[in-house]
């Protein structure tokens, strides 16, 4: 709902992690129809279950079999309009192969460069037994160095929820 309020038709929006393809599709209905989406995941078999997810809804979006960590090969700085990460594992696959923030916080820095003022950053963190919580704690370190005279951070925290809850953030760019 933050990110619907806030994104509008035409946009050039990035699914940095496209999983399953649902953020993406998420994003190809938003930006409908003359907008552009580009979605990136290191995982063939994640590029290849998103572009069937698109098909089955009717959408397309430009996919690449790369790292988060490149989008700055594929836009120029200052052009994009949103930039959505889903850090962990992949639904449905090996949860030994997840994201760390030796590769995470390169890219979410790249995606603060390739946001154009008001743009939006929208980063879902997780923890829990499998990846531990060393990712989440390091990005939210990274947030929280982040100058206000460049963007505002927002970490949605549950208060009743677990601590292993994914936790909901985004950034702002101003």
């Amino acid at each position: 709902r933050f990110l619907a309020a806030h994104l509008h038709p035409g946009g050039k929006f990035l699914d940095a992690t496209c999983g399953n393809g649902g953020d993406t599709a998420f994003l190809c209905r938003l930006t409908a129809p003359e907008g552009r989406v580009l979605g990136f995941d290191i995982q063939p078999e994640a590029i290849a279950s998103t572009r069937q997810n698109l098909a089955r809804k009717g959408f397309a979006a430009e996919l690449h079999c790369d790292s988060h960590a490149n989008l700055l090969q594929y836009v120029q700085p200052g052009t994009v309009d949103a930039v959505m990460f889903n850090f962990g594992w992949l639904p449905g696959a090996d949860h030994g192969v997840f994201s760390h923030a030796q590769s995470s916080i390169p890219a979410l820095e790249a995606a603060l460069e390739a946001l154009r003022p008001g743009g939006v950053l929208s980063a879902i963190l997780y923890s829990g037994r499998v990846i531990g919580s060393d990712e989440k704690t390091e990005i939210l370190n990274w947030m929280r160095t982040l100058p206000l005279n460049r963007c505002t951070v927002l970490v949605c925290g549950f208060a009743n929820w677990a601590e292993t809850a994914p936790l909901p953030c985004f950034v702002l760019k101003k």
